[in-house]
């Protein structure tokens, strides 16, 4: 009997899943299987799930094939079709003990194929906690899950259902334990992050659960959010950037788009405007302060000179870490309906993109040389800067530490020191 094979798509909020199922399927004692958990999030996104599925069949003839993640939940009929395929498992029932007891006693008879129930009945999260995933220097703290809004393009709140939080005293806990293993830093993830808190009683904030965080555990060096929603970041939020060194300068945002008519097709709830605003006014509370984005390009209806728009905003946001989607239809979302964008104009776009993001990154860290950075170690040679940059060194130094030290040049996309 072999232990389980274990496969990822996606997010860092799967990757944290997928650690959890591990412990799980441990504890139920499961062997002899495949566990591929799955992403919804592009139509190729669920092609490579499913060639994945092909390989570790072909790899693994013998072992029964478990299929779960958001993909399995948005489109059960998909996975169950494939002949590779033995059970599926939804997103909730990934997350359970008494699902990997199942699959594990049943493993040598006849195991229910379809485990899939309906998401948006889901009223809570984060029921197993995973202390430590990550690096041996970084780890991540699910905080949220789920989606309470309807961007036309997302099909990830039918994979995900509805926003759910994980009360602050749970995640305050949580993050002393890992402080007492000696992480020295955290980061707070989510599917939407910013919605934080609004099915808790009172209804805090993110920006509340972030000092919360920070002054209850002194003791943490270094804490960072992921991607968030620049339209609802709190007050609390902006004084902790304003004020809190220890949360890092560093946001991703969930930009999407930079000309105002398709931020309303795509039904996002800020316009080019707010972006910029909010980019101007963090900056300005924190200087060091960098961004990284999501950007579609080819959106349905997307013409030159809104395409334009989207472009100059990484310019006018001064966004320096980018992400890069080129549009790709899903079934069953509005988006899909709309008149589509040629494929060679979409590619285009999207290069076009990602060169505006590797000139940034190279202006960013060019202006690093000679400046003195508390860098976090990943491993002995390299490490990052609080705004997310690698920092390659000369000589080891302890993995997990902080390491002060002045930046020398820059080779490629890393520093050097």
């Amino acid at each position: 009997m072999t232990a389980p094979v274990f496969s990822n798509h996606g997010c860092r909020l799967n990757q944290y899943e997928l650690e959890a199922m591990k412990e799980l399927a441990d504890e139920a004692g499961l062997r002899d299987a495949i566990v591929v958990n799955t992403c919804a999030v592009t139509a190729e996104a669920v092609r490579k799930a499913r060639q994945d599925i092909r390989k570790l069949r072909k790899a693994n003839p013998n072992a029964r094939l478990i299929v779960t993640g958001c993909a399995a939940q948005t489109e059960p009929a998909t996975f169950t079709a494939m002949d590779e395929v033995d059970v599926v498992i939804g997103n909730t029932e990934k997350m359970l003990g008494e699902t990997w007891h199942g699959l594990a006693a049943d493993f040598i008879g006849e195991t229910e194929a379809l485990q899939v129930d309906d998401i948006m009945s889901v009223t809570e999260t984060a029921g197993h906690l995973i202390d430590g995933f990550g690096t041996r220097s970084r780890a991540y703290v699910q905080v949220q899950n789920g989606c309470d809004h309807r961007c036309t393009f997302c099909i990830i709140p039918y994979g995900r259902g509805n926003s759910r939080s994980v009360p602050a005293g749970v995640v305050v806990d949580q993050i002393k334990r890992l402080v007492d293993k000696g992480y020295n830093e955290v980061v707070l993830t989510g599917v939407d992050l910013t919605s934080w808190g609004a099915d808790l009683p009172a209804a805090p904030r993110l920006g509340d659960l972030v000092m919360r965080i920070l002054r209850l555990i002194p003791d943490l060096p270094r804490l960072r959010i992921s991607s968030i929603d620049s339209i609802e970041v709190d007050e609390n939020l902006m004084q902790a950037i304003a004020t809190e060194p220890r949360l890092m300068p560093h946001l991703h945002l969930s930009l999407q788009h930079g000309d105002d008519m398709i931020l309303k097709r795509m039904k996002r709830r800020h316009l080019r405007d707010d972006a910029i605003a909010f980019c101007t006014e963090a900056r300005k509370l924190r200087p060091d302060m960098t961004f990284g984005a999501d950007i579609i390009a080819g959106f349905p209806t997307e013409t030159d000179a809104m395409f334009a728009n989207s472009l100059k905003l990484v310019e006018d946001c001064d966004l320096t870490w980018l992400h890069v989607f080129p549009y790709s239809a899903r079934i069953g979302t509005p988006a899909a309906r709309m008149p589509a964008v040629n494929g060679a104009a979409i590619k285009a776009r999207a290069a076009q993109l990602r060169a505006a993001g590797d000139a940034q990154v190279q202006r960013h860290l060019g202006a690093q040389v000679g400046q003195l950075h508390d860098v976090l170690m990943e491993n002995p040679t390299m490490g990052r800067t609080a705004q997310f940059a690698e920092v390659d060194f000369t000589s080891p130094q302890q993995e997990g530490s902080i390491v002060r030290t002045q930046i020398t040049g820059l080779q490629g996309t890393r520093l050097t020191a």
